[in-house]
């Protein structure tokens, strides 16, 4: 099992979340965060004062699947995140040793 992470721009949230649909997936984690990556915020103007914004407004995106369904997934947020401009946000995947569904007991694939 894999855990899928996606940091992506708020309003591509329900691209996303239509296209985890669209491959199977049943549920999903969501997070509002900040952050900043190579464009390292940028400048706005309030009352006539410049003023930094070092932390940009994001959302974080976390999937459990199972190994086989991994890459479409992977393909599937990259897809629905896509704007092809700075910020776009960041996938990352981790190994998953154990899934456990709370109220069945049930472990492994079955949980998800």
């Amino acid at each position: 099992m894999k855990l899928i992470t996606a940091v992506i721009k708020p309003f591509k949230l329900d691209d996303v979340r239509e296209a985890l649909s669209e491959h199977g997936v049943q549920g999903m984690t969501m997070t509002e965060v900040k952050g900043f990556g190579r464009q390292k915020g940028h400048t706005e103007l309030y009352r006539g004062a410049e003023y930094v914004v070092d932390f940009l407004p994001k959302v974080k995106i976390e999937v459990a699947v199972s190994d086989e369904k991994a890459e479409d997934i992977i393909e599937a947020i990259r897809g629905a995140a896509n704007t092809g401009s700075i910020g776009d946000g960041k996938i990352f995947v981790q190994p998953l040793e154990q899934t456990i569904r709370i109220r069945t007991g049930e472990v492994g694939n079955d949980a998800l």
